[in-house]
């Protein structure tokens, strides 16, 4: 059962989210410095993004990572984008004590997030950290907890990496469910469904053929999670191993049961019933392939969602179902409003909405057509490095990431225990029936 949290601090810390930051990094013309802790596939990607968010107002100085091979090639890629060489480390506690250093994105495996965060927010630096905020609910509730005792001293800006927020596709649905356009939202489905080729299995990522033990620092990948001997396969495809992640719950669930609150302006579920299993890459791997998870809000909402690693058909969605229309954003890409014709979809049938309803025309708009954006991923970062500057607020602040963190790990609780699982959010405690 998890531990009391002193939910005063925790509001006090959304609070604290509601206003800007009246500060600047270093100085009116001086860049922010950056430090980057892992630069594996999503860390490594991202590089770019933040040069495409923020060319004119960082400094990306320094590079750290726990494989040789990694930052080897994070150096070829900061040089590229960036025009510098930067600093590198082995060890994320060398770069936070650089004192030039203003800020850091953390990019690591997510077992990782709580002890890097709360160094780096004591250290005094703002703080990146890509979604789930953390490994487990408490540890979660802890980095909001440090986030709000060094706000006390001085500002720190923190954004969890729930990029859709900032997306502006998502951002024009939350405006059309704000206008009324599809009534009352009961009930939202929402999807993720991938695939690999039959020799490709999902996450089993390529194993670079030069890493080794010597060039890869094995005992620090690991940090709080149970010692074991080395593993590539544990070290380079972390996702399918609950030691370190909590697979599709907290990697791909977390993000669109995010969106759906930021949406409906919703925060944590009341309850959540997941199921599944390892139905399609019976591999070796912890986690499911197959997941289903229902959850039942207080005030009158289910959100039902499911993820399948062996289809790829339907893609990727969220599907708001009002009673006078319908929402859908799928693919980040596209977005859809029809409203309700109350004739059960029979063609030809006759649209029986009555005409405030019928009024509202059909909808349809596109991120790259309409907004020039991929997904909301350019944009998170832009907020973060804006918002440190003082000219923004974070949209994604450590309360918020708890939030859909808690979401995500109540699924990953559900499915392992095969129970129901209730959220108390007076107490911010959870139980099983």
């Amino acid at each position: 059962m998890p531990e009391e949290v002193n939910r005063r601090n925790f509001i006090k810390a959304a609070a604290l989210a509601a206003g800007p930051a009246i500060i600047s990094a270093r100085g009116a013309n001086d860049k922010i410095n950056i430090g980057w802790i892992g630069v594996g596939t999503r860390g490594n990607a991202a590089i770019d993004w933040l040069h495409t968010a923020a060319p004119n107002d960082v400094h990306l100085k320094a590079v750290c990572d726990t494989y040789q091979g990694y930052i080897t090639r994070a150096i070829d890629r900061v040089q590229t984008i960036w025009g510098n060489k930067p600093d590198t480390y082995d060890d994320y506690t060398k770069l936070l004590a650089d004192k030039d250093i203003d800020a850091v994105y953390i990019m690591t495996p997510e077992h990782l997030h709580h002890e890097m965060a709360v160094a780096a927010l004591r250290a005094g630096k703002h703080v990146y950290v890509e979604k789930p905020l953390a490994h487990t609910i408490e540890e979660g509730f802890d980095i909001v907890n440090v986030w709000k005792e060094v706000n006390e001293k001085k500002k720190i800006i923190c954004q969890v990496g729930t990029q859709n927020r900032s997306s502006s596709l998502y951002k024009k649905a939350k405006e059309l469910v704000q206008q009324g356009m599809i009534g009352d939202v009961h009930f939202v489905r929402a999807f993720w469904y991938r695939n690999g080729l039959p020799d490709q299995p999902s996450w089993r990522y390529v194993i670079p053929a030069e890493a080794t033990p010597q060039n890869t620092d094995w005992n620090r990948f690991l940090g709080p999670a149970q010692k074991r001997p080395w593993d590539s396969h544990r070290y380079f495809q972390w996702r399918l191993y609950w030691d370190y992640s909590g697979g599709i719950s907290t990697d791909l669930l977390v993000h669109q049961t995010d969106i759906v609150n930021f949406m409906l302006d919703k925060t944590v579920p009341r309850t959540c019933s997941a199921s599944g299993g390892i139905y399609r890459w019976p591999d070796g791997r912890d986690v499911p392939d197959t997941l289903s998870a229902v959850y039942d809000y207080t005030d009158k909402l289910q959100v039902n969602y499911s993820c399948y690693l062996g289809n790829e058909f339907f893609g990727y969605g969220e599907e708001l179902c009002g009673d006078e229309g319908t929402i859908r954003v799928m693919n980040r890409q596209d977005l859809y409003f029809e409203h309700e014709t109350y004739n059960s979809r029979r063609p030809g049938a006759q649209d029986r909405a009555p005409a405030k309803i019928k009024s509202r025309a059909p909808i349809h708009l596109n991120g790259m057509a309409d907004f020039k954006e991929a997904d909301g991923a350019i944009n998170h970062f832009k907020n973060f490095i804006q918002s440190v500057l003082g000219n923004e607020t974070p949209i994604a602040p450590p309360p918020v990431g708890q939030q859909a963190a808690i979401s995500g790990h109540m699924a990953t609780l559900s499915y392992k225990n095969q129970k129901k699982i209730l959220w108390d959010d007076a107490t911010n405690k959870y139980h099983f029936v």
